[in-house]
């Protein structure tokens, strides 16, 4: 017997959307991992950077954007547009793409010396004073740093075994070699023996690792392999086997060096999927070069930052940092507002220097012209439905193996339907619901524990298109007898 008042608590039948973002980078490609202050040098392993101070600690950096891909996303997102995080995937591994130089002899300056070498791994430097003779000993003959262009810099210590008037020394090392990264590296795979992952492959554990969802996908220097953006395409649509993000591509420039050639390089190469945004050509900024599909995603996010995350507006018409477009070999590609709409048309992201400045060009995925529903052809409509799904996913997946009754359903449709009509009033979406509906969901699915509720949604299409009609209205002239 129980006499008395007691409380009870009950299931809140609201459910708050999950906050996920929408425009992470995953960026996968290779950096100065010799230049790490990190114990363990990150290989084969997504990197989580809020800043490029945590990025240039983790993996390194140089400016020779070529030989280290990931440099040029790290540049590019947190120096010139100031957004962040990032997830990076270094694929070069020191262990494997590297060379050995042997017995090498430089001139010493007033007792140092600096080896022109990128890529030094410093741990494997060996000094001597000939060939022949014995490896002095570190911090008490001499002692090595990198300088800020990330070459070894090597320093006599006073009493060791180098003296005044030592001219040379003799070293050896191993150091890093980005050409012997292949297309095979970035695309990755699964080790038969460990069951490790590499390359695109590490794109699943990035969720499960920060527990923040990739939101773009890139491989910078890499993207315009065909073989590549194949691998890129179907990682961003079956993320852990439930999410999506897209995918942004570059049209090689090194080959492709008319706007004119890049539809039929788009369509020949299959850069033609809804969850592909393919770039044409690249961008400059002073001296520096980079593929357009980098800078695209620090646009990308700077415009999802000013919408409280909410990937309804498109980058197209904002401004990228640059002051030119050119072709790889640093050749200027002036495209005029016809020649841009062209590559529009054809489903290419292009830059354009048209009014304000140098700005993004370009509302339509890769999948368009062929494929005009706006869900699949826009790039914001598209994301939104992404992100819409996505946080859907992660909103109710507390609520799988409950017992499929009424309350169930209600709190669903309820908790649906609330978060759609805050998207409307915010003026992310036209308008939204949730319904659970009798044809959908037939007896037999019931009883097999198959729920399937309806989302109806429309996020805002892009005003692609203003027109103003000009005509002459005579009746104005009456004015004159005013």
């Amino acid at each position: 017997m129980q006499h008395g008042v007691k409380a009870r608590r009950v299931p809140t039948s609201i459910l708050p959307p999950a906050k996920i973002s929408a425009s992470l980078p995953v960026v996968v490609g290779t950096a100065p991992v010799n230049l790490s202050t990190r114990s363990k040098v990150p290989v084969n392993e997504p990197v989580l950077c809020f800043s490029y101070k945590e990025a240039e600690e983790a993996i390194g950096y140089s400016t020779d954007w070529k030989s280290y891909t990931l440099c040029e996303m790290m540049y590019s997102h947190f120096q010139l547009f100031q957004q962040g995080p990032v997830v990076f995937i270094n694929v070069l591994d020191p262990a494997e793409h590297k060379k050995e130089v042997s017995d090498s002899t430089l001139t010493l300056v007033r007792g140092a010396v600096t080896i022109k070498q990128a890529g030094v791994m410093l741990q494997s430097l060996v000094v001597k004073l000939t060939s022949a003779g014995q490896p002095l000993v570190k911090g008490t003959d001499y002692v090595a740093a990198f300088d800020k262009a990330g070459f070894v810099v090597i320093n006599r210590i006073e009493g060791g075994a180098i003296t005044e008037a030592q001219t040379t020394v003799t070293v050896s090392f191993m150091h890093l070699d980005p050409s012997l990264v292949s297309t095979a590296d970035i695309i990755g795979g699964v080790d038969a023996t460990t069951g490790s992952l590499t390359g695109l492959e590490l794109v699943q554990q990035v969720f499960p690792r920060f527990r923040l969802l990739p939101g773009l996908l890139l491989a910078p220097g890499w993207s315009q392999d065909p073989v590549v953006g194949a691998v890129m395409k179907a990682k961003s649509i079956n993320i852990n086997g439930h999410f999506r993000c897209m995918a942004l591509l570059d049209i090689p420039t090194d080959t492709v060096k008319r706007y004119t050639d890049a539809p039929a390089w788009k369509e020949t190469n299959n850069y033609t999927a809804e969850s592909q945004i393919v770039c044409y050509p690249m961008l400059q900024l002073g001296d520096y070069v980079f593929h357009q599909s980098t800078q695209l995603a620090g646009v990308i996010c700077t415009v999802d930052a000013k919408n409280e995350g909410v990937p309804f507006e498109s980058p197209s018409n904002k401004g990228y940092q640059a002051n030119g477009a050119v072709l790889e070999d640093g050749t200027e590609v002036l495209l005029g507002l016809d020649q841009a709409n062209f590559l529009n048309g054809q489903g290419i992201v292009a830059p354009l220097n048209f009014v304000g400045g140098w700005k993004v060009w370009g509302n339509r995925a890769a999948a368009y012209p062929a494929e005009t529903d706006p869900v699949n052809s826009f790039i914001p409509v598209r994301r939104m439905f992404d992100w819409i799904g996505n946080t859907l996913i992660l909103t109710f997946w507390s609520k799988v193996d409950e017992p499929a009754n009424k309350r169930l359903v209600q709190t669903v449709v309820d908790s649906v339907n609330i978060w759609l009509n805050g998207l409307q009033a915010a003026g992310y979406i036209l308008g939204g619901r949730v319904e659970f509906l009798k044809s959908e969901n037939p007896t037999t699915s019931l009883m097999d524990g198959k729920l399937s509720f309806h989302v109806f949604v429309t996020p805002p299409s892009p005003a692609e298109e203003i027109q103003f009609l000009l005509e002459y209205d005579p009746s104005y002239l009456g004015g004159l007898f005013a």
